[in-house]
């Protein structure tokens, strides 16, 4: 459904992703995990054409989107969530998923019919009249997944939806995401929760200074000895590697 190849992006002289490739297959829910500043966010902006690539291709469902403006790109099926959720303001729940749901149904009455599906499907059902900006944290993320999926999408890109979220919440978000996938809409999803990671992604890469450094299943990603490196950092890996050798069997 996806593939990238050999994408970069600079700024200045920051080389933000470095021949990045990644291929995501229709119906599946994969993650992108790696330490704060390591091209996580760059990488889907480049993906839904926030930015431009410096070099490198994406293709979405066999089609060449270099350059295509986000908006185009909506409208083919490909979305994406922000880390930082802002509300409309001024405007019920409803009518902020309304209009998401605009890219699909000209008809305003037609739109906000679909906004209430939606927000019953991501838990927002009993506060569709509700203020937007009066959400909890946790309400916002749900927004943000509901405003994204009123867009009728074919691959949604989630980035970060579970930030900020106490564990209990955690737990109440994941089986909604899990519910995304299950009805069809294949999943990218940036996470730093690894709980998260664990229960619902099929696979995972990770990226580490704009660099790809490792793929594969969850918990084989998450026993690789460099991404233990890029998340703890060479030091305190070899010393934690050290003391469980001292561990008697």
């Amino acid at each position: 459904m996806l593939e990238i190849n050999g994408i970069s992006k600079s700024f200045g002289g920051l080389r933000a992703v470095d021949n990045v490739s990644m291929k995501i297959s229709e119906g599946s829910l994969v993650s992108l995990i790696g330490p704060n500043g390591a091209g996580k966010t760059t990488l889907f902006a480049l993906i839904t054409g926030f930015h431009k690539p410096d070099s490198g291709t994406v293709t979405f469902a066999g089609n060449d989107i270099l350059g295509v403006k986000p908006s185009e790109i909506a409208r083919a099926g490909m979305v994406r969530t922000f880390q930082i959720v802002q509300p409309f303001a001024g405007q019920t729940v409803r009518e902020n998923i309304a209009v998401g749901a605009h890219l699909r149904h000209a008809s305003r009455r037609d739109a906000l019919d679909r906004a209430r599906e939606v927000a019953e499907m991501v838990g927002l059902g009993d506060r569709l009249d509700q203020d937007a900006a009066d959400l909890t944290v946790a309400g916002r993320k749900r927004l943000e997944v509901a405003r994204a999926l009123a867009t009728d999408p074919k691959l949604v890109l989630f980035d970060e939806v579970l930030a900020g979220l106490n564990p209990s919440e955690i737990r109440d978000v994941i089986p909604v995401i899990r519910a995304v996938r299950d009805s069809g809409v294949t999943i990218l999803l940036i996470e730093h929760v690894m709980q998260a990671v664990m229960s619902l992604s099929e696979y995972t890469f990770v990226l580490n200074q704009g660099r790809l450094i490792a793929e594969g299943e969850p918990r084989a990603v998450a026993a690789d000895q460099a991404v233990i490196e890029a998340y703890l950092g060479p030091g305190m890996a070899a010393r934690l590697k050290g003391q469980s050798a001292q561990v008697p069997a």
